[in-house]
């Protein structure tokens, strides 16, 4: 017997789990928050040496402040002034002759810097100065950040499945609020930048934990709707982040406000069950009944507890419940596993890396940022409705595929459309950016079918770890612009165009029974279970419908 039957007996997609969707939803739109915060609150705006230093001659106070500028600053051929030199002292013949400007020697900001704050009245570059030599530092906080998340996912992943998914879950939300409003106060760059390695390495929880409830407890029909549910709860927030940026412009108060709805989700966490699946998969049958029994109550599926009783739960198809710890290792100690972690982790690493690549470069294609940042998370939505319309039509390996190639390709385009066509570039890039939130979404419901209930959240974490190498490194490509200007773009096309290849190598997913042990993978052949479901002839149950049956090789 298998779980899927006694979910048919509570009804596999009822209120009880419509509660569950809402719940780990209100703390899923409010990632985009701390994943993409970054580009606001790191932004490095416009800025020029301050030379108010220079002030102490007479006839330089007399200047208006463009011939002050002319005389202290050197230009560009493009008449813009240095952001990062200066004048050692005011050249005053540059008022009537400026030809000869270059050869005038210049040196670094001696007195600091003026900002632009049109846009921004504040953030990390111009709290602590991070431009110029030290701009690198700012983007180096994304990937502090994102190291957190990596190291995170795999703490979680692991704890998640020795402990169970709903108390870790507790501790992502208040590891988030707690280091995420920390973040917030810092008082110097070194302690801003270990608060946001810990708020990353909080929040990594909600990201893995909460698809991988949502789907346990979801029949086979409705996973793929579940999955695409999740993914649009982060595409609304990112909406939203657009808005909250562009009202909030002080870059501390803006990361108390992207902080502080994970409060939401703390309050939402007592109704959130355990996973039924993870507490029969490790001998708690008494507990999972008892979910199991609210399940079919809240669903008013009459005669449950008649029909299904904890000495059934013990039978369920789930070898060595109970026994044994399941760890990282379990991942690559069997050939098919081995297999499996090998692809989904290069595959994670390559659409995160595509994803976070394009996300992050929001300001090269001449649009407003605030505008970017909207039309970049507006693209999503058709996108995954496209997703969520093609899942059960052509299946997930090859939207993975399709997904991955599509944003190579958009890359690939832009790499050769010269900048001046802006407009077509950004349209360009908007489609890419749609292919790779298509992949992303894909992945994660994909990846969460593939692996086995007794290491599903191991599966899961060590998945979302190689994501979060991809996109630590994603933001230090960008840098590389300064050596060729097409590189970052030129590495990001390789590497999804490889990946998207990659995914040809999995096993299709599409109306399979979610696989309980490594046992289930062993025994596979070209994705399909090698022996036909059991069913136990004591216990009536419902049969699945033609389209749900798994085919037997």
């Amino acid at each position: 017997m298998k779980f899927e039957h006694v979910l048919d007996e509570t009804d596999g997609f009822g209120r009880f789990q419509i509660m569950i969707v809402s719940l780990m939803v209100l703390a899923q739109f409010t990632l985009p928050y701390q994943f993409l915060v970054n580009n606001f609150i790191a932004a490095v705006i416009d800025h020029r040496c301050d030379i108010g230093g220079l002030d102490d001659r007479e006839v330089f106070a007399n200047l208006s402040q463009d011939q002050q500028l002319t005389v202290s600053i050197p230009a560009h051929d493009d008449g813009s002034l240095s952001s990062c030199k200066m004048f050692r002292e005011p050249q005053f013949h540059l008022l009537y002759n400026s030809s000869n400007a270059t050869e005038i020697p210049a040196v670094p900001c001696q007195y600091g810097w003026v900002y632009d704050t049109s846009t921004f009245s504040s953030t990390i570059a111009t709290e602590w100065d991070l431009v110029c030599d030290k701009r690198s530092l700012s983007k180096a906080t994304a990937t502090i950040f994102f190291v957190g998340v990596m190291i995170g996912a795999l703490l979680f992943g692991s704890l998640s499945d020795r402990y169970g998914r709903k108390s870790m879950l507790l501790v992502s939300y208040l590891s988030g609020i707690v280091f995420g409003l920390a973040s917030a106060f810092s008082s110097s760059f070194l302690m801003f930048a270990i608060m946001r390695f810990f708020t990353g390495f909080g929040i990594a929880g909600i990201n893995i934990i909460s698809i991988v409830l949502s789907l346990e407890w979801v029949d086979i029909e409705h996973r793929k709707l579940v999955g695409v549910i999740n993914s649009m709860a982060w595409t609304f927030g990112s909406l939203l982040l657009s808005g909250i940026a562009y009202s909030v412009t002080d870059w501390r108060w803006l990361m108390v406000a992207v902080t502080s709805p994970l409060a939401l989700a703390v309050v939402s966490w007592r109704w959130i069950p355990e996973s039924a699946r993870w507490l029969i998969a490790n001998g708690k049958v008494d507990r999972a009944h008892y979910y199991l029994q609210m399940c079919a109550k809240v669903n008013r599926r009459e005669g449950f507890s008649e029909k299904i009783k904890p000495d059934t739960l013990s039978n369920i198809v789930v070898l060595g419940k109970g026994q044994k710890t399941y760890t990282y290792l379990d991942l690559v100690r069997t050939p098919k596993m081995r297999r499996l972690a090998l692809l989904t982790g290069i595959i994670w690493f390559g659409i995160a890396f595509t994803f976070y690549g394009i996300s992050f470069n929001i300001t090269g294609f001449g649009m407003n940022i605030y505008l970017t940042q909207c039309v970049y998370a507006t693209i999503e939505v058709p996108a995954k409705l496209v997703v969520y319309y093609l899942l059960d039509k052509i299946g997930r390996r090859r939207l993975v595929v399709g997904a991955l190639l599509g944003a190579g390709l958009c890359l690939a385009i832009n790499i050769f459309v010269p900048k001046d066509m802006s407009l077509f570039r950004s349209i360009v890039a908007i489609l890419g950016k749609g292919c790779s939130a298509a992949s992303f979404t894909t992945v994660t419901l994909f990846t969460s079918e593939l692996y086995p209930t007794v290491v599903r959240q191991n599966g899961m974490g060590y998945s979302s770890c190689m994501a979060r190498l991809g996109v630590s490194i994603a933001p230090l490509i960008i840098l590389l612009d300064d050596l060729w200007e097409p590189l970052p773009q030129v590495i990001i096309c390789t590497v999804a165009i490889a990946s998207g290849l990659l995914a040809t190598l999995l096993p299709e997913t599409m109306n399979k029974r979610l696989r309980e042990t490594i046992e289930d993978v062993e025994q596979t052949r070209k994705g399909l279970v090698s022996q036909p479901v059991q069913e136990r002839p004591d216990i009536p149950m419902e049969p699945l419908r033609n389209d749900e049956t798994e085919k037997v090789t």
